[in-house]
């Protein structure tokens, strides 16, 4: 898939990347690119001495990215810095450069659950999802210092989640604006609908790490004698200091019925009143950066057409439940 901002680099390159990072007298033996990420390039290279390592560039900082994608390098190697720390199963991180933009990790052995997940059987997949929200929920585990996306800038960080998650929003809606981008409803009147629930966020007095983007192409699982279990996850470049509850997001993007195992193993109990209207607010805000991301990724006109259509719907439904 061609991604316009995804920097576009060579073997080569790559390998001269590694070479500055981790040792000038590497041999590499195998080199592969990924191209089904819509971000950062991302390359696998297999070495000499049996590693195989993935290696993340980001885009140029001078291409115009959405406000909160702004040092997302930094936010991703925080994640996996934090995650890792808390037990998350994550790949190992053997180089971060903030400045550089680039990240060198463990090249994981399994497959995406998005790829297998037709394929495993409803008595096998319900444990597996079961697993996957237990291990979720300890990026929640790290705290942050304040609320917000960790930004050199301080941009959207606050000592209360209400003000630093209005501040999310409106950048992403400052960012249709500027792209002139057609909502289901006025922007003022988003911003209104999400004003009108600061108590409830306010019931929110943690900033715990979340990653934001756990759908099924960022889990890794695997077979093994015993079954299937979880490998890894992978890609925080959306990660925040934020709601637990708002890791469920990405998380329910999947069959309905096998959600309810994702929020057995994610809180061990039903969602309350309170939390399944937050996670309302912010399924909504990541169908707000879907409808963003479409002026600047540099989608082909049929895959943006789609995106947008898709969002567009859940945004429709789910600011009608708002304002009811």
């Amino acid at each position: 898939m061609e991604i316009a901002i995804r920097p576009k680099l060579s073997r080569a390159d790559v390998e001269a990347l590694v070479r500055d990072s981790l040792g000038p007298d590497l041999e590499f033996t195998g080199h592969e690119e990924f191209t089904d990420g819509f971000f950062n390039a991302a390359h696998g290279l297999d070495l000499a001495d049996g590693r195989r390592l993935v290696v993340k560039v980001a885009p140029d900082r001078d291409l115009k990215l959405l406000r909160y994608e702004v040092d997302l390098m930094a936010t991703e190697i925080e994640c996996f810095e934090k995650a890792i720390a808390a037990g998350v199963p994550m790949p190992r991180l053997w180089h971060g450069d903030t400045e550089a933009g680039l990240m060198i990790i463990d090249r994981l052995g399994g497959s995406t659950l998005q790829k297998l997940r037709e394929d495993i059987p409803e008595a096998e997949r319900l444990p597996l999802r079961r697993e996957i929200g237990a291990m979720s929920a300890r990026f929640a585990i790290a705290t942050g210092e304040r609320f917000g996306y960790p930004r050199k800038s301080g941009r959207t960080q606050a000592d209360s989640w209400s003000e630093s998650f209005l501040a999310m929003i409106a950048d992403v809606l400052a960012d249709i604006a500027d792209q002139e981008l057609e909502l289901p409803r006025p922007i003022a009147e988003i911003e209104a609908l999400f004003a009108a629930e600061r108590g409830l966020l306010d019931e929110v007095t943690r900033p715990a790490l979340v990653h934001f983007d756990l759908w099924d192409g960022n889990i890794f699982v695997e077979r093994t004698e015993s079954g299937w279990r979880l490998e890894a996850f992978i890609d925080g470049e959306r990660a925040f200091y934020g709601d637990p509850i708002a890791e469920l997001v990405s998380l329910q993007l999947i069959p309905e019925g096998d959600f309810p195992a994702i929020v057995d193993g994610f809180l061990g109990r039903p969602m309350t009143a309170g939390e399944e209207r937050r996670l309302t607010l912010y399924r909504m805000y990541l169908m707000l950066i879907l409808v963003a991301e479409c002026g600047v990724r540099g989608f082909d006109e049929e895959q943006a057409a789609g995106q947008t259509e898709w969002a567009t719907g859940a945004l429709t439904e789910g600011l009608d439940a708002l304002a009811q």
